[in-house]
């Protein structure tokens, strides 16, 4: 059965990005050393990304702008904005981001890849937000490089 895995940066106090909606605080604690690249053995295994609008935005206009990273992936993007039509095997869902956790209450994601950054960011936007359920996880695996810990959990 597909599994539905959730790969992603955050701060250690829980933000995905800062109060600003941007993302320069990634990089771990030496800027000058390259990260490594987990992310390119990871996405092997994917065929289906499914993102919100504000990651798409950014996406396009920050972080690959010009080169859709996804292009031999099914990309989604979840979002109440009004979508185009954008032919090939991209498709655009339009869909409002409660539904998406109710769903996700009733299937939860399977695995999780969090990648910590040694980094307090005090506002922004949390990862969770506000759960109303408890989702019990197993850790699976840790890796360390650059400050920046990475954890796989399973939902037990």
């Amino acid at each position: 059965m597909r599994k539905v895995v959730l790969f992603i940066a955050v701060s250690v106090d829980g933000y995905i990005v800062d109060k600003n909606g941007n993302v320069g605080w990634l990089n771990g604690q030496n800027e000058e050393v390259e990260n490594e690249d987990t992310y390119s053995e990871f996405i092997k295994d994917i065929d289906t990304v499914i993102m919100g609008w504000n990651t798409y935005h950014q996406v396009v206009t920050e972080l690959s702008p010009g080169q859709w990273p996804y292009r031999e992936l099914t990309s989604y993007v979840i979002t109440h904005r009004e979508g185009e039509d954008l032919g090939g095997e991209d498709s655009f869902v339009s869909e409002r981001p409660g539904a998406l956790l109710r769903r996700l209450k009733e299937e939860p994601i399977d695995t999780f890849y969090l990648s910590v950054i040694p980094t307090l960011l005090g506002s922004g936007t949390r990862l969770f937000g506000s759960l109303d359920f408890e989702l019990k996880l197993k850790l699976v695996k840790v890796h360390f490089y650059n400050g920046i810990t990475e954890m796989v959990y399973e939902k037990r």
